[in-house]
């Protein structure tokens, strides 16, 4: 039951999208371990809870990585295990107002650190954040531009609490209905005051995806496709036309040729071409998976390449221990090299674009980073071949919207494979997506914004105060063991000393 109940999130992300469920999606958990005999009966839950939570949101996985999908599930669900017993620490038997008040801090802060610390890259990356689920809210995105998908998870959370205390607890409705009536005008004045987006322009992007190629000459067949599909965007007047991830499978440096026909391809076009090249580097040992700029003349020198890979896909941790997990899904066979720094390129009409290669579009700081820097428009080149019948290709693509509304900046998720996007810097979609079995190059007019939003300038700032109110619980919890072990009686058989009592010396 209680990794049931964790995977009940699942339905709020996409395909389903049922954003809306995301609200209460969490009672049934938290009923749970709220009920729980004992503390580590809670725990026990929380760790289940956690696991179906992982398995669910990833179970598109389950086809390259087997077994090991299960593995990654129940030792990341670990991370709920203190979540769980927190929620019977507040919220078993009746509790008072104050516990109810302090259970609406402490467990949407308990389950943004359990965010924190799994959105390491070498553990997944952020994949699958309940803030993740609103992509599609206006209200949720004008958030989002405030304290960005983490507010929105700990604003979840805290519903959901309220909303269990509602329905199991009736002495307690009026704290929990005065907690929801609390969130909601904190979230109001937020909505009301954050500062909007000044659109200022627009700019013409074309994407071209090519879709899956089938055939032993795959990488060839693909780049022709790509070629005749660029050559149809003549006269369109395109600003800048990206190409999806590995949509170059020679390192250009090494393959003039095709160097040449991507620069025809520019000056047919009038625009330069942001492409995506996965290939053995000629000037440095390894595979790199890298966006390199191509103009008329040809490669530009701007490259960018990426610098966080997608465990086992890319490269396997710990290959020494864990190099088994290739022969029994399709984990990579030898791991990609990384880059160093993120990279700003400057491309024609004064345009500067900041890069992201494949999930590095779920990491927030990524993306805040490059607006600090200067972008003005953010870019991500992905592909989803292995997983185009799943729900990866929606989720991937409803993660640029979130990005977007979070620095102010219009986002543009182009494919290889999979479903290609592009969101206005306010996070609303702009056009239509182009679905998995799409084969198209589509030009998009993408309005330009300035500004900072308050993400932008205070960063992380719900995960910083949810790790303050985690340090005061550990502090608040040490200060109570600590009088209750002072103030417990002596043990039986040693009699009380009076005052004037002291006792015997050795020898004496």
């Amino acid at each position: 039951m209680a990794a049931l109940a964790g995977a009940l999130p699942m339905f709020a992300f996409p395909a389903p999208s049922w954003w809306w469920f995301a609200y209460v999606a969490l009672v049934p958990w938290i009923l749970l371990a709220r009920a729980a005999p004992t503390g580590r009966r809670a725990a026990y839950d929380g760790w289940l809870g956690g696991l179906g939570f992982m398995l669910a949101v990833h179970h598109w996985l389950l086809p390259s990585l087997h077994v090991f999908t299960v593995l990654i599930a129940a030792l990341l669900g670990a991370l709920w295990a203190p979540w769980g017993w927190l929620v019977r620490r507040f919220l078993a038997g009746v509790p008072s107002p104050g516990r109810i008040g302090a259970a609406l801090l402490v467990l949407p802060s308990g389950w943004l650190a359990i965010e924190l610390v799994r959105s390491w890259q070498g553990l997944g990356g952020p994949w699958g954040l309940l803030g993740s689920s609103q992509w599609q809210v206006e209200p949720a995105l004008r958030l989002a531009s405030v304290g960005g998908v983490w507010l929105l998870s700990f604003l979840l959370v805290a519903v959901n609490v309220a909303i269990a205390v509602l329905v199991a607890v009736r002495e307690s409705r009026v704290p929990a209905l005065a907690g929801l009536v609390a969130t909601a005008a904190v979230t109001s004045a937020a909505w009301v005051w954050s500062p909007r987006p000044d659109v200022d322009g627009r700019i013409r992007i074309a994407v071209v995806q090519p879709g899956v190629v089938d055939g032993s000459a795959s990488g060839d067949k693909r780049f022709d496709r790509e070629e005749v599909l660029t050559r149809q965007l003549a006269g369109r007047g395109a600003d800048l036309v990206v190409w999806g991830e590995s949509s170059v499978g020679f390192d250009l440096a090494g393959r003039p040729d095709l160097a040449n026909r991507i620069a025809a391809l520019s000056r047919e076009v009038g625009a330069d071409i942001l492409v995506n090249v996965d290939a053995r580097r000629s000037d440095r040992p390894g595979i790199y998976k890298s966006s390199v700029l191509v103009g008329p003349q040809g490669p530009t020198g701007d490259r960018y390449d990426k610098m966080r890979l997608v465990p086992f896909g890319e490269y396997v941790p710990a290959r020494s221990l864990l190099g088994w997990a290739t022969s029994v899904g399709k984990a990579a066979g030898e791991d990609r090299m990384r880059g160093t720094e993120q990279v700003v390129m400057d491309v024609g009409h004064g345009l500067r674009i900041g890069p992201m290669v494949c999930f590095e579009s779920a990491f927030p700081d990524m993306s805040r980073h490059l607006a600090e820097d200067g972008a003005e428009v953010l870019l991500a080149q992905s592909s989803t071949s292995s997983f185009q019948h799943s729900w990866a290709p929606e989720q991937h693509a409803s993660l640029a919207a979130l990005r977007a509304a979070e620095t102010g900046r219009p986002m543009v998720h182009a494919t290889l494979t999979g479903v290609s996007a592009v969101y206005g810097p306010s996070g609303e979609r702009i056009g239509s997506w182009l679905g998995t079995d799409a084969s198209e190059a589509t030009v998009y007019e993408v309005p330009l914004a300035t500004g900072v939003t308050p993400y932008v300038r205070f960063g992380d700032w719900p995960v910083h105060g949810a790790l303050l109110v985690l340090a005061a619980l550990c502090l608040t919890e040490g200060a109570r063991a600590l009088r209750v072990r002072r103030s417990a009686p002596e043990p039986p058989g040693q009699p009380a000393r009076t005052a004037h009592e002291s006792p015997a010396r050795p020898g004496r």
